[in-house]
């Protein structure tokens, strides 16, 4: 009911398992090369493990899509079985026929036949059981028995263990001891960080329809603090958080909305927590003021110095003396003011007076460069900012009462929003909004103008400084977002039973921007699936030979004419790093 009022076609976060909405954050593409890696040519037994919600299934059905087309694969997702019924199980996935009343031994001859026949037919066979921390000792000990059967170079059944913390306690138990040697991979899977949070939260928007950011970054550090980073609880969270906020007419999401949300779902109440009394409060600012001292002293060591600053725009027309100017940083006024309490004693406030003075003098040490970057990300703490800059790079400008990406929309261009690296911000060569994080982990935003070499053009509100790799590397959030012109046609999706021409299409495109002659071909066949999958890992999509919606976007990117670039001599190529 909400869909609207939020500028979305689907429910974004619906507890229920929808392949589009995928995101593999760092931690479960590290759990995905474990598994992958454990199932080499020598693999028996991969072990993966999670809290509940984790998204340990997820990892699974990744694994899955991703295992070579010789692999059958038999799916158990309720363990809680005997021996007799686990093998009967086992055969029923992967099509064994049994006659009626088998006994053990009849079912273990029958997979133990259907494994060396497919051996010799060069197909590999996978068990994936998944709860598999209700599996009784037993039933284990007869999985062990039955990956016995092996050739001198790999076993012919490799299985994998998916569950809750309990099952690594399972398998030290004494009787265990055998099957716990022959796991060659193993990882536990923890909860998404604050970070991850916001670029979970953003994809599944994104997908849904939604480009604008929608949750206030205090929103999500309470999603964090009250889901424990659980993609589940945030899920139910965030779906709550959406109705109040549609309840209230209100946007963006905020704390307190997540804070309702949260006493609604997870059944307690949430009490905000207060200084018990004024003395605390004095110590505390005390603290600050020595936290800061700390942070800005390193910076007036060099901290800001090496963090690549190239050189300033002078395009920007600020000069140094304005960049002393406006600081932002805390004077000793301030510090005076905030250590001045009825209840702090008179000590505190000498000490409170030191330190400020100390930040004026460790703020003065500063060079030119380095005063004028703290103003500039002072300066572009909202968003709208550096929207405002990328509209101009297209020659539009921002409408009045509508958002960035409605504007866009307005004058002809959309929104494209993607997680990634340097590399996969370089490898589009387009103009882009960055999602960016100061030293005190505070975000700020920024557009990147040009790229020379290593060094990209960062414009942080009016100011325009060349930061280099590293630089960017350390202070970029994972979250860009960047305008196009779309195609005035194109097909909801490319596969195998699609049109002839459609196809070639896609064989053209994908040559194109892999540097490389294109073929002519009639039909989809497997290198032109293999080509389109290698695009799809390489850009963190679902690698399934399909090309949908998402596939399809991220080809016309490389594709389209239109608009700037980071490099113009990049334009309609991927040759450079990172590229194929």
């Amino acid at each position: 009911m909400y869909k609207a009022f939020y500028g979305l076609s689907d429910n974004p976060f619906s507890i229920a398992p929808n392949p589009h909405y995928l995101f593999l954050s760092d931690r479960h593409r590290e759990a995905l090369a474990h598994l992958t890696y454990g199932l080499g040519e020598t693999g028996g037994f991969v072990l993966l493990t999670g809290e509940v919600g984790t998204g340990k299934t997820t990892v699974s059905r990744c694994l899955l899509n991703q295992l070579p087309e010789n692999t059958d694969t038999a799916f158990i997702l309720n363990p809680s079985l005997t021996e007799l019924e686990l093998l009967a199980t086992l055969c029923d996935e992967l099509g064994v026929h049994y006659g009626e009343s088998p006994t053990l031994k009849q079912l273990t001859d029958k997979l133990s036949q259907f494994l060396l026949a497919n051996h010799e037919k060069g197909r590999n066979t996978v068990l994936i059981i998944d709860e598999a921390q209700h599996l009784r000792a037993e039933v284990l000990e007869q999985l062990r028995l039955l990956t016995n059967l092996e050739t001198d170079t790999k076993k012919l059944l490799q299985v994998i263990l998916i569950g809750q913390p309990e099952l690594q306690q399972l398998l030290k138990r004494q009787e265990l001891r055998q099957l716990a040697q022959r796991i060659t991979a193993r990882y536990h899977l923890l909860p998404l960080t604050q970070q991850e949070i916001a670029l979970y939260v953003q994809h599944r928007l994104q997908v849904a329809g939604r480009h604008e950011p929608l949750f206030h970054r205090s929103a999500i550090k309470a999603l964090h603090q009250y889901s424990g980073g659980i993609p589940r609880l945030i899920n139910l969270l965030c779906e709550r958080a959406l109705m109040a906020g549609y309840a209230q007419s209100k946007v963006p999401i905020d704390a307190n909305m997540v804070r309702t949300a949260a006493s609604e779902v997870l059944g307690e109440e949430i009490k905000q927590r207060k200084l018990l009394w004024p003395a605390t409060a004095a110590t505390l600012i005390l603290a600050t003021f020595a936290g800061a001292f700390y942070f800005f002293n390193l910076q007036g060591q060099g901290g800001i110095a090496q963090a690549g600053i190239v050189q300033t725009s002078e395009q920007s027309g600020v000069d140094s003396q304005q960049a002393k100017q406006g600081q932002g940083a805390p004077t000793p006024a301030m510090s005076s003011q905030a250590a001045q309490t009825q209840t702090a004693p008179l000590q505190t406030q000498t000490q409170a007076e030191q330190v400020g003075r100390q930040l004026e003098e460790s703020n003065a040490s500063l060079s030119a460069d380095q005063r004028i970057l703290r103003k500039a990300i002072a300066q572009s703490r909202n968003i709208d900012t550096a929207y405002a800059a990328i509209l101009g790079l297209w020659d539009k400008a921002p409408y009045v009462g509508l958002t960035a990406c409605q504007s866009a929309k307005q004058q002809g261009l959309d929104c494209f929003q993607q997680q990634g690296n340097w590399h996969s911000l370089v490898r589009l060569n387009y103009p882009a909004v960055v999602y960016l994080q100061d030293e005190r982990g505070e975000p700020f935003y920024g557009t990147v103008v040009s790229r020379q070499g290593e060094q990209l053009l960062l414009q942080l509100a009016e100011q325009q400084l060349w930061v280099d790799r590293d630089w960017f590397t350390r202070h970029f959030a994972g979250t860009f977002e960047l305008l196009w012109q779309a195609p005035s046609y194109q097909p909801k999706e490319i596969g195998r039973g699609s049109a002839a021409a459609q196809i070639q299409w896609l064989e053209n495109a994908l040559a194109k921007i892999q540097n490389k002659p294109a073929r002519l071909v009639n039909y989809f066949d497997a290198e032109l699936e293999q080509s389109l999958m290698a695009f799809q890992r390489q850009h963190g999509l679902r690698a399934d030979a399909i090309a949908g919606s998402q596939t399809l976007v991220q080809l016309n990117l490389y594709l389209s004419d239109k608009g700037p670039r980071l490099q113009e001599a990049l334009q309609g190529s991927m040759q450079g790093e990172g590229r194929y």
